[in-house]
């Protein structure tokens, strides 16, 4: 079987055969010539829901490109039937229409031409495939407001469903699965947009489309980035990490969408929120929109509690509380870690054992673990995880959770150190080359990683910032346009820089309050510009999440900031491995502070606070969520809203939130806590999957080993021979 690469050369090599090709057809004007380009032999097929306006659209784009224009309706299926499409319902009937017309569009065929589907013809599979074989299918996303008006204005009754009763309202929910399994291209259409402008987005996506090499990524320190040095998605998504020990960072950025596309999401599920987002930063060559469309319905469904995935809850005043704890291990890790296994199995290729090595402060290890174990059955045989965390840094409750979360693909490893030591093992595996070549000769497993390092497993937490502020504007909260605050608590850098993210793609988030606890190394970096690990160690503290001291995901913001100078992000990491510190320059540190406010929360006011919040609202924080709660309340200027990142369920540090609401006597037992606390019947309620995982956690063995990184090697080694036979 090919290798991802060399399939990309392949495909590569067809389309400038493919062009070449082209090269003696019928002379036309310059303009026109560039244009047809983008069909040449192909067919662009205009696919949506009827009154989307695919007949008119699909007119002015066969004037642009110069090609035949071919409208299912009158020149296919009115012909074949010599009757009208309106007459021929009248007569049979819904499903006998849509039997019949899938036979004649199978006996249809057409090259280099614009063709306006059916609104049914995505109904008929056979008859979709057998068009998509030669052609890029567009789909014209139109409000389903907007097409129940033109429907109504132009006295439509020829819609198969529409004589059952049946209201084009639902039968246009129906339908928008069908096209999002068909697919290609999606064209986000606006209240008010004109044919013109509509085909010319077409073309814009089309343009996309055909050009993958236009959305590559380059590494943070990749002092001389060129063609060589890009990367594509799935490229990313497999390695992690970049071989200079850089991130990776999409080249041009991230894609910004209007103000007109942010408000057609306003009224959307989270499911199609993200998808819709998503399809605009992951390239189609790299992942289609109906394969990304069947991971999210699998990262979002069932496994979460709520059925808004990441609701938004009004706590007092101008604080909200976007909470991201409803996943199946409780934390807002789950929001990537439910998808990105699945985008990783995807995009690896199929022959290949992969080893995903991963370092937790707490809730990303039961995160990943998890994530990993809902595989299919053939994934599973393939991939595995190895997690390390530190032993006695994390909570009881979380360790419990990691232990419970080991399944047959999957193995924790307590180390008896801090946070620091299992990132820095992890990547020390990473930039050894006798190691990961060894691993790959002796076992054919290439190492990736789950950490926000990942691409993948950053991409997707923009969508939750950004559905949290769209969630505000649907709730009239706001006004789209409006500037709201992020409060995020954070040591790794990874939740806020996401959020960073989602301002890129045009979310107005007016400032980033960046929330440390006693290990304040970030909030002091924002205040000064210089980053000092000398002769500073780390706090166990009440929110062990955010004990860190070496924030990885920094370097991608500073990166953002510096205007994508590779040199002095290398200069400055260079300086911070060899020397403990770095200083910015005062340039960009003035570009940071414009951005982001740091402050930290001690001990005694994050339990404080804990109770104060209990008190006036019966709302139970966690440690991580408190911390910002102080550090909002310090420094936000209640001059617009404030979104305050709630990242995990209060019950994983249950013996701190008892000891805040004032509980003389704790037991040791996380059950039991668990049962005192919802005692106390607070909102939000008890977390049901992570009660299910420490009522299971006894059925697992744990495993211990010490600070050592030839140790760490060694138990991957053996882990490797436990899962996959030595390559003969």
């Amino acid at each position: 079987m090919a290798s991802l690469s060399s399939l990309r050369s392949i495909n590569k090599m067809s389309r400038f055969l493919f062009s070449k090709s082209l090269t003696h057809s019928k002379l036309r004007k310059l303009w026109l010539s560039t244009l047809s380009s983008l069909v040449g032999e192909k067919n662009l097929i205009l696919m949506g829901p009827p009154g989307s306006g695919k007949t008119s659209v699909g007119r002015v784009l066969g004037q642009k490109l110069g090609c035949p224009v071919i409208d299912v309706d009158d020149d296919v299926l009115e012909k074949t039937w010599n009757t009208s499409v309106s007459d021929k319902l009248q007569d049979v009937g819904d499903e006998q229409f849509l039997e019949e017309e899938g036979k004649a569009f199978l006996k249809f065929s057409a090259s280099g031409s614009v063709i306006s589907l059916t609104g049914s013809n995505p109904l008929h599979p056979s008859s979709m495939e057998h068009t998509k074989k030669n052609g890029i299918v567009v789909y014209l996303d139109v409000h389903s407001q907007d097409i129940i008006e033109r429907l109504e204005r132009m006295k439509v009754d020829r819609i198969v469903g529409q004589r059952s009763g049946t209201s084009i309202g639902d039968i246009l929910k129906k339908r928008k699965r069908f096209y999002k399994k068909w697919h290609d291209v999606r064209v986000l259409c606006q209240t008010g947009d004109c044919v013109e402008v509509v085909a010319d987005k077409v073309i814009d996506a089309v343009k996309r489309y055909q050009h993958a090499e236009s959305e590559t990524f380059v590494s943070t320190r990749c002092q001389e980035p060129n063609e060589k040095q890009s990367k594509f998605f799935s490229d990313v998504v497999i390695e992690g990490l970049a071989g200079d020990g850089g991130l990776y960072v999409p080249r041009s950025g991230l894609p910004k969408l209007t103000a007109g596309e942010w408000r057609r999401l306003v009224d959307l599920l989270y499911v199609e929120r993200a998808q819709i987002i998503l399809e605009r930063c992951i390239h189609p060559d790299d992942v289609p929109p109906v394969v990304l469309g069947e991971i999210l319905e699998k990262a979002y469904g069932d496994n979460f509690s709520c059925n808004k995935i990441a609701p938004v809850r009004h706590l007092s005043g101008n604080q909200f509380i976007l909470e991201l704890f409803h996943g199946p291990t409780a934390s807002f890790k789950d929001l990537a870690l439910q998808f990105m296994p699945h985008i990783f199995a995807y995009c690896i290729p199929k022959v290949c054992n992969n080893l995903v090595l991963v370092a937790t402060s707490g809730d990303t290890g039961s995160a990943v673990l998890d994530g990993f174990s809902r595989l299919s059955d053939l994934d599973k045989r393939r991939i595995a995880v190895f997690c390390l965390y530190p032993e006695n840094g994390i909570s009881q409750v979380q360790k419990s959770q990691i232990i419970a979360c080991q399944g047959d693909n999957g193995l924790a490893v307590g180390v008896e150190t801090d946070f620091d030591f299992c990132q820095k093992a992890i990547k020390e595996m990473f930039t050894n080359p006798e190691f990961t070549g060894y691993l790959t000769a002796e076992y054919g497993t290439s190492l990736s990683t789950a950490n926000s390092i990942n691409w993948a497993r950053l991409l997707p937490q923009i969508v939750y910032h950004a559905s949290a502020y769209l969630d505000l504007v649907d709730q009239g909260f706001l006004t789209f346009g409006s500037p709201v605050d992020v409060c995020i608590p954070t040591g790794n850098f990874g939740n806020i820089m996401a959020a960073l993210y989602a301002k890129q793609m045009g979310i107005p988030i007016r400032k980033f309050i960046c929330a440390s606890n006693q290990n304040h190394i970030l909030t002091d970096f924002i205040k000064s510009g210089l980053y000092d690990l000398r002769g500073r160690k780390l706090l166990p503290s009440f929110s062990p999440a955010i004990d860190i001291l070496k924030s990885s995901n920094l370097e991608r913001y500073l990166h953002m900031i510096a205007n994508q100078d590779e040199r002095l992000v290398n200069k400055l990491y260079s300086q911070l491995d060899s020397q403990g510190y770095f200083q910015l320059p005062e340039s960009v540190l003035r570009l940071l502070q414009q951005d982001l406010i740091g402050d930290w929360c001690s001990e005694t006011d994050c339990v404080s606070a804990i109770r104060a919040v209990y008190d006036a609202t019966g709302y139970i924080l966690d440690t991580h969520t408190a911390v910002a709660k102080v550090v909002a309340d310090r420094v936000q200027d209640r001059t617009c809203p404030v979104i305050i990142s709630c990242t995990a369920h209060y019950s994983k540090f249950a013996p701190v939130i008892l000891q805040a609401l004032r509980v003389e006597e704790i037991k040791q037992n996380p059950l039991t806590q668990l049962h005192v606390l919802n005692s106390f019947h607070p909102l939000p309620p008890a977390h049901k999957s992570l009660l299910g995982m420490l009522k299971d956690s006894h059925h697992h063995k744990s495993h211990m080993c010490p600070a050592d990184s030839s140790h760490v090697m060694a138990l991957v080694e053996n882990y490797l021979q436990s899962l996959f036979l030595k390559v003969q």
